[in-house]
């Protein structure tokens, strides 16, 4: 009753969210242009793996590993060998309407682009981080997985917890590594404190229209881009129409259907009358 209680509030909150002010409305949109580049390289790096399983099969113990990017024409996806000076063994390309089942797929062996050399280098130097680093942090049935970017020439490499068990969604155990232009590592830090596993159900009796969660003090304020990238990529697979982020200043609630995101003051919250038990969730 909770969750759908601030179901319905949103499409009423969704139409007043210019009110509140640009800056809120510039955090929003900036926080979702990274979460959707995330989603994009993980769509890519999701898709590319199971085409390169599945096509480039004699390739496979060549490769040491991936990673994928937006060279803006659409998402490339490549995979390079082992050798102490690594080559793309294949290119995967898909386009931004996101269909799967489009692709190319080029297995000429080549070099690496100048990008693509800057995201294999915070790569490495990102998983080297975490092998020694005691911030980040494994469980059971899960696997770090570290994802460069580079957007508007700022170098980054998120840490994304994936599960190997099906049926559940994972948030949090994520970590973001920032990089200066030589590529050398600036700062490493926990994005959540936790980790919340979400059970995805298909029983009609126990459908969920909405999901939650809340950051703790000393955490982002606001939904991380990690939060909508992991939404975009499990939401299909869910009975979820939105989800809300809740910390002590800020409640952030992702549309699951329409991939927007509106940002209230808690202040604003309150003054709209929410039920104070509506703001309870998991900690994480």
């Amino acid at each position: 009753m909770k969750k759908f209680i601030i179901l319905l509030l949103f499409s009423c909150a969704l139409s007043q969210a210019f009110s509140q002010g640009k800056d809120m409305t510039a955090v929003a949109d900036s926080i979702t242009r990274e979460g959707k580049a995330l989603y994009r390289s993980e769509f890519a790096s999701w898709y590319g793996t199971d085409i390169f399983a599945a096509k480039c099969k004699l390739k496979r113990t060549k490769a040491a590993g991936y990673f994928s990017y937006d060279n803006g024409h659409g998402l490339v996806n490549v995979f390079f060998s082992k050798e102490p000076q690594p080559k793309v063994l294949s290119t995967i390309t898909f386009g931004y309407d996101l269909d799967a089942r489009r692709y190319n797929l080029d297995t000429t062996g080549r070099a690496f682009t100048p990008v693509e050399k800057d995201l294999y280098a915070i790569r490495k130097r990102a998983i080297e981080r975490i092998n020694k680093d005691t911030i980040f942090r494994t469980y059971s049935n899960s696997e770090l997985n570290p994802v460069p970017i580079i957007l508007d020439g700022v170098k980054k490499v998120y840490v994304l917890t994936g599960t190997k068990a099906s049926g559940v969604v994972l948030f949090g155990n994520d970590y973001l590594v920032n990089f200066d232009e030589g590529n050398n590592i600036t700062s490493a830090k926990k994005l959540h404190k936790g980790l919340i596993v979400s059970e995805i159900s298909h029983d009609t009796t126990k459908i969920q229209v909405a999901g939650m969660h809340n950051h703790l003090p000393g955490y982002s304020e606001f939904i991380t881009s990690t939060d909508i990238c992991t939404l975009m990529l499990y939401e299909k697979f869910t009975t979820w129409n939105q989800y809300t982020i809740i910390s002590k200043d800020y409640m952030s609630m992702w549309d699951c259907k329409t991939n927007q995101l509106l940002i209230l003051t808690m202040e604003e919250w309150k003054k709209r009358n929410h039920p104070k038990d509506a703001l309870k969730g998991n900690d994480h």
